[in-house]
């Protein structure tokens, strides 16, 4: 039986903000609650130190990392292209960090769940490029949220069509679900490493996971967070997250104090 002391503990990605001229390192409530009640997880949130991060020693703790939404988008550069819109909101503390430590999480087998923001850095972390104006691409949907009013904002926006046996759709339970939708970019070319696991009526990406099918790294484009509680489908991708960080955990342990599972 799991107890307080035994929660797997959950890196969770911030930005970096100036709040009334001071730096700040913040993230939304929304991105932590569902770590802690639906994953069953104590999440930790990780200042975007950039390269100051000590990144294998905050590997060796965590047992999985959530990689979160944000207004800010990745800097172009890091996919080889130039900014197609000057005012577009960046966020250079959180690239330095974000990026590097998807690369190091794979490699320690840390699980990672990416919402939006989160998606897209993975994608671009592994080799992947975005589509910086998804609106201003032939072929594609206007995906950006509409009005002021937070209510319509995270409304129900478009069906999601899972990929037929793909991992989303076992997770899910259903082939086809509605989700909300914020975002202007999206992705472009997915990276090789990288598993298509559901679409939008346009074709764009919503879902993918890794193609190393021992770990676990799921990635959506719209926000399970929202009143996750009660979504099912938010519940059920927390559940398995929350899974994966409780097998991570339960492996560590055993390597650390491997009498106390002989």
């Amino acid at each position: 039986m799991t107890t307080e002391s035994d929660l797997p503990l959950v890196a969770v990605s911030t930005d970096l903000k100036d709040l009334s001229g001071h730096p700040t390192y913040a993230v939304a409530q929304k991105y932590a609650d569902p770590v802690l009640d639906l994953s069953r997880c104590l999440p930790l949130l990780l200042p975007a130190y950039g390269t100051r991060l000590p990144v294998d020693a905050l590997l060796a703790r965590v047992d999985g990392l959530v990689l979160t939404g944000s207004p800010s988008n990745i800097e172009p550069h890091h996919y080889g292209e130039t900014p197609a819109n000057a005012d577009s909101p960046a966020d250079p503390a959180r690239d330095a960090t974000t990026l590097p430590l998807v690369r190091a999480a794979l490699l320690h087998g840390v699980p990672v769940l990416g919402i939006c923001r989160g998606f897209q850095e993975i994608n671009v972390a592994l080799g992947g490029s975005l589509l910086q104006q998804v609106h201003r691409t032939p072929g594609y949907h206007d995906h950006r949220e509409g009005g002021d009013d937070i209510e319509a904002q995270y409304g129900p926006a478009h069906a999601v069509r899972a990929v037929r046996g793909s991992r989303i759709e076992r997770i899910v339970g259903a082939s086809e679900w509605t989700v909300n939708s914020l975002h202007g970019q999206g992705i472009r070319r997915l990276a090789g490493e990288l598993v298509a696991e559901a679409h939008a009526p346009d074709g764009l990406i919503e879902a993918y996971s890794h193609r190393d099918a021992d770990g676990f790294l799921l990635a959506v484009q719209w926000h399970p967070e929202w009143r996750a509680a009660g979504n099912p489908v938010s519940r059920a991708l927390f559940a398995a997250f929350g899974d994966a960080c409780r097998a991570r955990a339960a492996a560590r342990r055993a390597r650390l104090h491997p009498s106390e599972t002989a």
